[in-house]
């Protein structure tokens, strides 16, 4: 059991850039998952519409808990993001998304329709053998993960940047961690965050 460990290892302020990045990273491991997590908050109706064009099969749900006033029982967001008019979609924000896709179908527009609200692309797999370092890749461990908009795995920093995070093994591989950071030309750029 146990999480991963993740560390940032690149950030810019150019979303397609640390897309790029991770890109890189994930040509790296030695297995890749079957589907790639997408996740967002969306804050505005323009976002809400951009999410909705490039995930049109995604369920968006109330970022928050929402009861009915009367019954106390939860709702579930039901309208129609496409087509409702911007009046109703409004007070119904915010709204989260999260959808599983395979790789390579939308990952480019969905980077391209964040804008404000956080949102992250994980990419699950496994990384080699490594005995430079002393490390082994663990396929419920592994992976590369961007967030949008945010500085950390738990989204509690918002922020302006894009930053790119490596998911070692639950013991934190610092080694690989470092050597993955430098096929990037970087360092790594914190400590490690629990991950997925």
């Amino acid at each position: 059991m146990g999480s991963s460990r993740a560390y940032p290892v690149f950030r810019t302020t150019d979303a397609m850039e640390a897309w790029t990045q991770a890109l890189r990273l994930n040509d790296l491991l030695e297995e890749r998952g079957d589907e790639v997590t997408l996740m967002a908050d969306v804050l505005t109706v323009e976002d809400a519409r951009r999410f909705a064009t490039v995930l049109p099969e995604a369920d968006f749900n109330y970022a928050g808990s929402r009861k009915d006033p009367v019954t106390g029982e939860s709702l579930d967001f039901g309208l129609d993001i496409l087509t409702a008019h911007h009046r109703l979609l409004e007070p119904e924000l915010p709204l989260s998304v999260l959808h599983y896709v395979p790789p390579g179908t939308v990952e480019d527009r969905f980077v391209r329709a964040v804008r404000q609200g956080t949102a992250s692309i994980g990419l699950h797999g496994r990384w080699p053998d490594d005995a430079e370092t002393d490390s082994y890749g663990h396929a419920k461990y592994d992976g590369v993960e961007v967030l949008f908009n945010c500085d950390d795995v738990n989204w509690l920093q918002p922020t302006d940047r894009h930053t790119v995070f490596v998911h070692v093994d639950k013991w934190g591989d610092l080694p690989r961690a470092e050597k993955l950071a430098a096929h990037l030309g970087s360092t790594v750029l914190g400590d490690a965050q629990h991950g997925w």
